[in-house]
Parts: structure tokens; C-alpha cells; sequence
């Protein structure tokens, strides 16, 4: 890929509100596919990806997301991009984002050996999001 392709690519990536949205997510820390409700969440995750400004990392059957600071430019232009994004358009998100977290606490094991493999499995929203 030549760096006018990829220059092009992250610019059209931080063109998408959705994507802002994720990012926006991702800048508390990692997280996991499904524990971000966007419609077409993985068609996005797959631009941000290929525009390298988000990392990856399967844990089971489970992708968990995470921004890539690898780059600097690309950090930098995240940063200008997310200090200029006020709060409010995550706020929505982000009460669903706790919501599940908190579901999600609740239907763990109490052991805390089998957390990891019920990611996905309590989020009902999720396996909608998959449909559409």
C-alpha cells in the first residue's frame, strides 16, 4: 500500500461518527466485540483495523480491541480527534457499555474460571447486532 493509500485510509476512517464512537470506547481501554453495541460493529472494527489505528487480540473465541499507539501520527491524530469529541455523544454507549458489564459481573462465575468464555454469551444485544 503506498502512504497516499494509507493516509487516505485513516482520514476516511476518522470520517464516521460510528467509528469516533468506538474509538471514543476504546480510549477507556480494551474491549471486547461484544461489549461494544454499534450497528455493524465488526464491518467498522475492520476499517479502524486496516487504517491501523486500532490493535487486536483473540482470547478464546472472543476479539478484544484496544487503540494502536504504535504510531505516532496515527496516535496523534486520535488524540486531536477524541479531545474534540465531547462526552455527550458517548453517553449513550457508554450507559449500555455498563449496563452489560454489570450484567455481566452478575451472571459470572463466582469461581472466576469461566469469565472469560461468557463475553459474548450475555449480551443479547450483541447477537442482534450480528443479524443486521
Amino acid at each position: 500500500m503506498t502512504k497516499r493509500n494509507d493516509l487516505l485510509n485513516v482520514f476516511k476512517a476518522l470520517s464516521d461518527e460510528t467509528r469516533i464512537r468506538i474509538l471514543k470506547l476504546l480510549e477507556e481501554g480494551e474491549l471486547c466485540v461484544c461489549e461494544m453495541v454499534q450497528p455493524k460493529v465488526s464491518f467498522h472494527l475492520g476499517v479502524l483495523k486496516e487504517a491501523g489505528l486500532i490493535k487486536d487480540r483473540k482470547q478464546g473465541k472472543w476479539i478484544h480491541y484496544r487503540i494502536d499507539d504504535s504510531d505516532i501520527f496515527r496516535r496523534f491524530l486520535i488524540l486531536s480527534v477524541l479531545e474534540r469529541t465531547p462526552e455527550d455523544v458517548i453517553k449513550e454507549d457508554k450507559k449500555k457499555l455498563n449496563e452489560f458489564l454489570k450484567n455481566k459481573k452478575v451472571k459470572a462465575d463466582p469461581t472466576g474460571l469461566k469469565n472469560k468464555s461468557l463475553c459474548c454469551e450475555n449480551n443479547p444485544q450483541f447477537k442482534e447486532s450480528q443479524h443486521g
